[in-house]
């Protein structure tokens, strides 16, 4: 019986550890949710089709979805952190699927904004706060990694979404493609969600690797903060700009890549493979970025990952070629692979564990800020110039303002403040 326990509460066995289980439901939920969230830019040629509606507005519900997004992320992390990720995940579930069922009866601008834009957007809010902040809480070693994979579940639905999408559209119609998406949410969220316990200590456990101090991933600040300790510190500050930077390239991307494609002159199958490939190829720099992250430590593949991310922004400019289009989607998809990876775990080496789902909340709230401007105003500058060209410029200063705010970070420096 001893032994038993000293297997269990170590969390470092090289058999069965129930962590690995949160993983793989993480990872499943991740999968679905942003599958549905990143097809986004599939709908967008429909509905402008059939309703005459600019790119701005039409790109301003997908905006709305973001914003509500973060501030709802804030509050599901004060929620995980209290009651766990069983129950938000499910909420947020059932929201995300009334949004999508209602998507599909819309008629008026105003029906947009509410149903995807309020609605949708809430049920997005536990879509990575609540799973990534459990998940920190599994681990120490391997913290880095088991994040890149759960976030991996991102990059798949990004790369499976949009084709699966379009598939939807094509045969069915845009309509009826929302009911079918939104049924796939509310069945497999709900059911994984179950598998999904808050922390060891629920299962008589502790973290896997809790036992060796020594490990990279362990290096925790010597005193966790609460949220409110963290926010009036310069670290917190800056990396909110970080994710604001972050947010900002990767939604313009995931909304308007998809359309430039189709203003070029590809086909719609063709525009979604594109977007398809920056989702693909995000799952590789998630797993391997990730993994690199635990003996690099987070701000380091932060570094590499604004760097990447700046140079496939710049030349995305000039490029015409099919072939040009994916090679960008690739070395975007890893650089947003990267950075997706280590903001849960960036968040943990800053500021410990105390109220980690709070602070990456907030944090992630940063993030959803730039997400809801980038795709409003590139829609915007479209609408005015009849060209991407000054919007991906624009993305490309914020990539590299994001670069240099990440070389500024210094870990370390966070202090509790008297």
């Amino acid at each position: 019986m001893k032994t038993r326990e000293s297997k269990q509460t170590s969390g470092a066995d090289p058999g069965y550890f129930y962590g690995h289980v949160v993983v793989a439901a993480a990872f499943f939920i991740m999968v679905v949710m942003w599958a549905a969230y990143y097809s986004f830019g599939i709908y967008f040629k429909p509905m402008i089709n059939e309703f005459g509606w600019t790119r701005a507005i039409t790109s301003g519900a997908f905006s709305l979805s973001s914003i509500v997004n973060g501030l709802l992320a804030i509050v599901m992390g004060r929620l995980t952190d209290a009651y766990g990720p069983r129950i938000v995940m499910t909420i947020c579930a059932v929201m995300l699927c009334l949004g999508f069922l209602l998507m599909s009866q819309i008629g008026a601008v105003w029906q947009l904004y509410i149903f995807y834009g309020v609605i949708a957007g809430t049920g997005m809010g536990g879509s990575f706060v609540p799973l990534l902040s459990t998940v920190a809480r599994w681990f120490v070693a391997k913290r880095s990694l088991m994040t890149g994979i759960v976030t991996a579940g991102i990059g798949i639905g990004a790369l499976a979404g949009p084709p699966l999408s379009n598939l939807l559209i094509t045969v069915y119609g845009w309509r009826t493609a929302f009911v079918v998406t939104g049924s796939v949410i509310l069945a497999a969220v709900v059911l994984s969600a179950r598998l999904v316990q808050r922390d060891p200590s629920q299962m008589g456990m502790s973290a896997y690797g809790s036992d060796k101090a020594e490990h990279p991933a362990a290096r925790l600040p010597s005193t966790a903060l609460s949220l409110g300790e963290a926010m009036v510190t310069a670290p917190f500050r800056i990396v909110f700009a970080m994710y604001f930077c972050l947010g900002f390239c990767v939604f313009t991307i995931m909304v308007h890549m998809a359309p430039h494609a189709r203003e070029l002159g590809f086909s719609a199958s063709g525009a979604a493979n594109v977007l398809a490939t920056v989702g693909g190829l995000s799952i590789a720099g998630r797993v391997a970025l990730g993994r690199a992250a635990d003996s690099l430590g987070s701000r380091r593949t932060f570094v590499i990952g604004f760097a990447l991310m700046s140079a496939a922004l710049l030349g995305l400019i000039p490029a015409k070629h099919i072939w040009q289009l994916y090679s960008v989607a690739g070395v975007f998809g890893l650089a947003f692979g990267g950075c997706a990876a280590s903001q849960s775990p960036l968040a943990a080496e800053l500021f410990g564990l105390r109220a980690h789902g709070a602070i990456l909340g907030v944090l992630s709230f940063g993030f959803t800020v730039g997400g809801g401007a980038g795709p409003f105003l590139s829609g915007y500058i479209f609408d005015v110039t009849d060209s991407y060209r000054l919007a991906f410029l624009m993305c490309l200063g914020i990539s590299m303002v994001g670069l240099i705010f990440t070389l500024f970070l210094k870990p370390g420096s966070v202090k509790r403040q008297r």
